[in-house]
């Protein structure tokens, strides 16, 4: 877990790579509080997007049943790789299955790890505070909501990508997501579809169009088609609905290409030619993306076919470690080193050589001294191949004969397929490491930040006002948290939150019965408040927006987080939206109000300045949910809370009393309640965190986090005395000397 000064990574700090590649954005556009550069940036991936979608079809219709065609033809070309997947060789079942459809298998499910472990995540921030209320992004919204398997843990598309990796052994640096371009069994080229999607996922208003396009060309396809191949030798051991973009997965919803084309729609009704064309540029570049990256995983599978090309691959990626070593072996009148080094352009020299020494018998992998005295527990090679090393190696000596043997160093290069020209990202990666052109203004005042706030992106101005806010907003909580008022006990018990959480909601019950002879507030003081509660109820689930990340929503904590967010959001249905609810009551005020979004709202001269103060903490600490996560949990829960049981019960009373629709209070009244709601799932999303964290001293520890907890809690309503103030500002300075 971060500290408060960590707020993801800058871009001026990408780490530095022998070469640019895409798993640096990859990597890097992976982490839920990225924040990706606009000016050169936007500009080097639109222009990769515009290389590769040249001669693209300009009919979006065309364009569709084109890719239907391609992934029909291309699923059935990738399942005659399979010549074994017939009536008389059975499914592939585990590790005494047949060796070389085996490897086929494996190799096919690592080249389409990159994109279907992200399935869908390009979609993760198409939804922003200030849009939240709009039906296109509702639709786009519950599109997304099916991918990561709204309400459910571990539910997401990719998840059940990850199940087929851990069926297969092959899932050690797939968690998390951007561990999987440390894994140099897939090749370079393979990442480049999904990192571009995952940059653009970063910058929503750029980008919009593109990725609606692109999405659009994915749902079309379905089943990636190496994945047919798959499909055919293991047909029960995956989720392959849940694999299947364009599959809803047994909801018996509308089909997600559908989904997908109303979100086209809408936006094209809205955006013009402008938007039309930047869908059909993220439909062409994604097909042809698609197609260059199946030609080159094809390739490499046919060529897999032949054991030499497993063994020569592994020869590559052991070559540089082993190439430390070795220097005392001579080979053919060189050190083993020496033909090591040379394996990492070109390893057919050393598999000949390997191939005529007293190390290997052909064709008797049991009696060769490779895979037998050299690996074992007295070998000086003892742990260097894993069992799936080992098998590789196996298959290779078993497939020489003394023609193989006399012609291995000098066979066709077919052991190392080059990938398509601009393979490479040089250029994108270099402006994600030069990071944004400029600083960018940061709010002159609430009301401004409170509009700049309202899009997902940001610039190294507003992210470092954002941080100030927060810190000392908290700092601000944190002030006599232990002499004043705190309902959240002074230490978390093994038992959790659920007995607390009910004692709370009794205790509402009871202060409605005592205060029911109270008289209600007049119309006027009702309007008042509903008037200046609106910048804070018309982002409602914005402290949450963080975990619509593709990681995050999906999570053992987040899951209820992002489907609370989502459930805020009225499930994609607008009238079900909370804003939307909370402006109709506000028109029988005979309150309009301009658009969230817009600069005019939050200049609006019938808001007091004040009423901008939590909202704004709201918006700074949702763009963090890693940095912030017992925080937020500690809002989260103050929130759902707040109302349920009496609150909510004596406004429902003052609304109806004067005529107003009571809908918005008697949604959140039941929706937030203590058992099956939103409170109990905020408290069972602490109760995930504490219960794995070490009951030590220290940072990280239970203690100390729950201190976090608590002055996340009490951030809901923090003291607003002068000793206060002056720890928020004193919160602020030491954030800045961080």
């Amino acid at each position: 877990m971060q500290g408060h000064q960590a707020a993801g990574t800058d871009p001026r700090r990408v780490p530095a790579r022998d070469d640019d590649t895409a798993r640096t954005v990859y990597a890097y556009a992976a982490d839920p509080e990225a924040s990706v550069p606009g000016g050169r940036f936007t500009d080097e991936v639109r222009a990769e997007l515009r290389r590769q979608a040249a001669g693209a079809e300009t009919d979006l219709d065309t364009a569709v049943r084109r890719a239907a065609d391609w992934a029909r033809t291309e699923s059935a070309r990738f399942r005659a790789l399979d010549v074994a997947g017939d009536a008389a060789h059975p499914p592939v079942t585990g590790d005494g299955a047949d060796g070389a459809r085996q490897a086929l298998v494996r190799r096919a499910v690592l080249g389409c790890a990159p994109l279907a472990l992200v399935s869908g995540a390009w979609l993760q921030w198409l939804s922003a505070p200030g849009d939240a209320d709009e039906p296109a992004v509702l639709r786009t919204l519950a599109l997304y909501a099916s991918d990561v398997g709204a309400g459910h843990p571990g539910a997401s598309r990719g998840h059940a990508y990850l199940g087929l990796l851990r069926h297969l052994r092959l899932s050690e640096n797939a968690v998390p997501r951007a561990r999987l371009t440390g894994d140099q069994r897939i090749a370079d080229r393979t990442f480049r579809l999904p990192a571009l999607l995952l940059a653009m996922s970063r910058r929503p208003e750029d980008f919009r169009g593109e990725i609606l396009g692109a999405d659009l060309c994915l749902r079309t396809v379905g089943l990636l088609p190496p994945l047919a191949l798959v499909a055919r030798a293991l047909p029960t051991e995956a989720d392959w609905a849940a694999l299947d973009l364009s599959d809803d997965r047994g909801q018996d919803g509308e089909p997600p290409a559908l989904m997908c084309r109303a979100a086209v729609d809408a936006l094209l009704a809205d955006g013009g030619p402008a938007a039309a064309d930047a869908v059909r540029l993220g439909f062409g570049w994604a097909l042809a993306e698609l197609r260059d990256w199946a030609e080159l995983l094809h390739t490499e599978l046919t060529a897999s076919k032949d054991p030499a090309y497993d063994m020569a691959e592994l020869m590559r990626l052991r070559s540089r470690e082993g190439a430390v070593y070795h220097h005392g072996f001579e080979m053919e009148g060189r050190p083993l080193s020496a033909w090591l080094a040379d394996c990492r352009t070109d390893a057919r020299p050393l598999l000949g050589v390997l191939a005529r020494s007293r190390l290997v018998k052909p064709g008797r992998s049991g009696a060769s001294s490779l895979v037998r005295g050299l690996v074992g527990e007295r070998g000086p090679m003892f742990r260097v191949f894993s069992p799936e090393d080992l098998t590789v190696i196996r298959r290779w000596i078993d497939s020489l004969s003394p023609e193989t043997v006399r012609e291995a160093d000098t066979a066709p290069d077919a052991l190392s397929p080059t990938a398509p020209a601009g393979g490479q990202l040089t250029a994108v990666a270099a402006a994600l490491r030069a990071g944004a052109p400029s600083a960018g203004r940061a709010p002159a005042d609430l009301r401004d930040a409170y509009h700049l706030l309202m899009r997902r992106t940001d610039t190294p101005a507003l992210r470092a006002w954002a941080l100030d806010y927060t810190a000392g907003w908290l700092a601000r909580s944190r002030y006599g948290m232990d002499t004043g008022t705190m309902l959240l006990p002074d230490v978390w018990g093994r038992e959790g939150l659920r007995p607390w959480l009910q004692t709370q909601h009794d205790r509402h019950g009871a202060e409605f019965e005592e205060n029911a002879e109270i008289p209600l507030p007049t119309r006027e003081a009702v309007v008042e408040d509903t008037v200046q509660t609106a910048p804070l109820t018309l982002i409602d689930g914005s402290w949450l927006q963080g975990f619509t990340d593709y990681e995050q929503a999906s999570s053992e904590i987040g899951h209820s987080l992002f489907e609370t967010y989502w459930d805020e959001l009225g499930n994609g249905e607008p009238k079900l939206n909370h804003p939307l609810i909370y402006r109709e009551v506000l028109k029988e005020m005979d309150v309009e109000l301009p658009p969230t979004a817009s600069p005019e709202f939050a200049r609006w001269p019938g808001f007091h300045d004040a009423s901008f103060e939590l909202p704004v903490y709201w918006l700074c600490v949702g763009r963090f949910p890693r940095t912030f996560l017992p925080e937020v949990l500690g809002l989260n829960l103050a929130m759902e809370l707040s109302g349920v049981g009496g609150t909510y019960r004596r406004a429902r009373m003052a609304l109806k009393t004067y005529g107003f629709n009571t809908r918005f209070v008697d949604i959140h009244n039941t929706i937030d309640n203590v058992a099956t709601g939103h409170s109990a799932w905020a408290a069972d999303a602490i109760d995930t965190l504490m219960a794995a964290l070490p009951d030590t001293p220290g940072p990280g520890a239970r203690t100390e986090v729950w201190e976090r907890v608590r002055a996340g809690y009490r951030s809901l309503n923090p003291p607003s005395g002068m000793g206060a103030r002056r720890a928020a500002r004193r919160g602020r300075s030491a954030r800045r000397r961080r």
